[in-house]
């Protein structure tokens, strides 16, 4: 009987992505991202819905939502930018104090005031393109209105499950607050714009 060579590997174990991937190592630009789209799908959004209560210009509308989108993304990148910026200065004073033995593997890892910016930036502007995109090509008042909460509604849905994906967190929960919040902010602006508009101030 021939001799069987008995190979002894040692197999590492099987770990699975969750247990072995820090989700705090990209909780910066995570939070950057899905906050600026979020704030720019919803702003816009509720911005465009507001407007569309009083005035039933496609023009109109879209104008209101540009404007929107300008203001937002350089409001979300100057206060990303100023944000960050503050949490760097406190960073580098702590390391100054505690006067660290490993300086340069704690400075790779310290956080990026214009990457931050730029990323609440550009998706404040990616999130608001949708409603403008939606309410484009539409002549009809009332079925502008039902398209642009329509894909809101679909971009919100996404979002959420973007976010909870890459953040590990439940995705029905992040999508359910998300739409939520979405809803209650173009209904809010809808009504009280309305309102407003039908009162005798």
């Amino acid at each position: 009987m021939a001799t069987q060579n008995v190979l002894n590997l040692q197999i590492p174990e099987n770990k699975s992505v969750d247990e072995g991937f820090d989700y705090s190592q990209r909780g910066q630009w995570l939070r950057a991202a899905v906050l600026g789209a979020t704030d720019g799908l919803v702003s816009v959004a509720s911005l465009m819905m507001g407007v569309g209560a009083v005035k039933h210009e496609v023009k109109t509308m879209i104008l209101t939502g540009f404007a929107g989108l300008v203001a937002g993304a350089c409001s979300m990148a100057i206060g990303e930018f100023v944000s960050v910026s503050s949490q760097l200065d406190i960073e580098v004073s702590h390391m100054k104090r505690a006067a660290s033995t490993n300086k340069e593997s704690k400075s790779e890892q310290l956080p990026n005031p214009v990457q931050a910016a730029a990323a609440s930036a550009l998706a404040f502007i990616f999130g608001a393109i949708v409603p403008l995109l939606a309410a484009s090509f539409i002549v009809n008042h009332k079925v502008r209105l039902a398209v642009v909460v329509a894909a809101v509604t679909i971009a919100l849905a996404v979002f959420g499950w973007i976010g909870a994906c890459l953040g590990g967190t439940p995705v029905v929960k992040s999508c359910a607050r998300v739409l939520v919040g979405g809803w209650m902010a173009m209904a809010i602006t809808f009504g009280l714009t309305k309102g407003v508009s039908s009162s005798t101030l």
